[in-house]
Order: C-alpha cells, then sequence, then structure tokens
C-alpha cells in the first residue's frame, strides 16, 4: 500500500486524476486526455504510478508539470468574474431575457429572441474553429451599455463580428447601410466598423470588421466594401482558412488579455 488516493474531479469538462496524501495534500495529477501524469514531488514517483496503475490507460508521459506561458499565467491570475472566455454566445441577452421574460401578451415575437437565435447559430459556427488554433469570445462587454458580439483570434488575425437575424430574408447592403426584405435601411456597418475599432485601441492591435448574416435569402452587395467583410453564418469556417498574420504565441497572448474584462473598462 502507497497510503496515497486517488481523487477524480472534472475541470472545464474535462476530467482529472488527483492523488493525495491522507492528510489531502496533492502530490500529482493524471490528465487522460494529455496523457500526462504531473508530478510534484519526483521521490513520490513509483507510489503515485501504483496508486494510478487501474487508472492508466496506454503510454503516459511521467514527471514534472510543464512551466506555464506568459500567456497561461495571466489566465491563472485572472479572477473568475472577470474572466469572459466562459460567456454563451448571446450571454448578455440569455441574462436580459432571464430577468425581464417577454411578456406572454405580446402580438409579436420578442426580438430578443431572434437576436438571440442569430448570436447562437454565429457563435456556434464560430467555437467550431478551436481546433483549427483559432479562440472566439462571446458578448464581450463594452462601457455604455455596447458589446462586441464575437471576436475570434486566430493565425489569419483578429476578427470582431457583429451577427445580425436574416433568417429567410433578402440582405442588400449599400455601404454604410444595411436593409432586410423591405424595412427601412440602416446604417449598419457604422457600427460594425466602430466595435472594431474599439477592439483595436483595447488590444493595441489591428481588429478587421465583419458583419456575421445569420440565414439569409440572399446577400446583395451593390456598392464597394471599405475594410469591412459581409459574411453568412454557413461560411465563417473560411476563417480557419486564413493564416500568416500571427503566430501560436501571439495568439495566445492576444486570448489572455481579451479575455480580461479590464482591459474593455476604457474604450
Amino acid at each position: 500500500m502507497t497510503g496515497l488516493r486517488v481523487v477524480p474531479t472534472w475541470r472545464h469538462g474535462q476530467e482529472r486524476l488527483y492523488v493525495c496524501f491522507t492528510d489531502g495534500r496533492n502530490v500529482a495529477w493524471y490528465d487522460r486526455e494529455a496523457a500526462r501524469v504531473n508530478l510534484l514531488s519526483e521521490d513520490e514517483r513509483d507510489g503515485v504510478l501504483e496508486a494510478l496503475g487501474p487508472f492508466i490507460t496506454g503510454r503516459v508521459t511521467v514527471g514534472p508539470p510543464p512551466v506555464p506561458t506568459p500567456a497561461e499565467l495571466a489566465r491563472l491570475s485572472l479572477h473568475p468574474d472577470d474572466d469572459l472566455a466562459p460567456n454563451r454566445p448571446g450571454e448578455a441577452l440569455l441574462v436580459a431575457l432571464e430577468r425581464e421574460p417577454a411578456s406572454s401578451h405580446r402580438l409579436r415575437p420578442d426580438p430578443r429572441r431572434r437576436a438571440l437565435a442569430a448570436e447562437q447559430a454565429v457563435g456556434e459556427a464560430l467555437d467550431r474553429l478551436d481546433g483549427a488554433g483559432w479562440h472566439t469570445l462571446h458578448s464581450i462587454p463594452l462601457p455604455g451599455g455596447d458589446r462586441v458580439h464575437h471576436l475570434v483570434i486566430g493565425p489569419g488575425g483578429l476578427f470582431a463580428l457583429h451577427t445580425l437575424h436574416a433568417r429567410k430574408q433578402r440582405v442588400t447592403v449599400a455601404d454604410p447601410m444595411v436593409s432586410l426584405g423591405r424595412r427601412d435601411p440602416q446604417p449598419l456597418l457604422r457600427r460594425v466598423r466602430a466595435d472594431a475599432d474599439r477592439a483595436s485601441y483595447a488590444l493595441t492591435a489591428e481588429v478587421h470588421p465583419v458583419l456575421a448574416l445569420a440565414g439569409p435569402a440572399d446577400v446583395s452587395i451593390t456598392t464597394p466594401l471599405r475594410e469591412v467583410r459581409i459574411l453568412q453564418d454557413t461560411d465563417l469556417a473560411d476563417l480557419a482558412r486564413l493564416g500568416g498574420v500571427l503566430k501560436p504565441a501571439d495568439v495566445e497572448a492576444l486570448h489572455a488579455m481579451a479575455r480580461d474584462r479590464e482591459t474593455w473598462s476604457r474604450v
């Protein structure tokens, strides 16, 4: 018997097995996804491996925990209340609907519901880019009550996306005006550029503006666009093909900076 016990835990949806002394102090942990046993004391190596024996599958790396990068250190020091990474797509709308649900007596659907559906569709498409070296933050609050719907950071640079619900409607773009169906056009592209400019100021890096259309029937662009991109939610995977702008370390550093609520407090 080693006198060590194994305690399974879940962190961010991933299982870790911690090896503890009888007094509760940790001596190691086994990360199954990384196939690595991280030792806090080399002297306990044999006992740790014996305790973990029934749980280890396949080959594993055994050694001290890897030295954290500056980006990881910044993340570890961030207070949970200031960490924007857990935000869900449409987080601000979800909170608003929980606090003030739509009245059951409304004759028309609550427009917040349509906006939420659009942000969720775009957000889910962006979250699928994570495996390609990209990070996405959702519903970033800005001073004055504004927010960046989605911020994407990856090898191809930084992109601030403003989402527009356009399900089964014809979208006409005449920079800076955008119209849905027969509705009066609105200067929406000015808002899209302004959000990107504020993000550039906050992160001291170039952020490209993007208008993301959720479910349009047709898109017509009648004048040349200045800087801004127009993408449908079904085309967002194209961003993963962009590269050559940021190195992986730069992506991680910018993501660590962007997820800190304090970064956005003075823009």
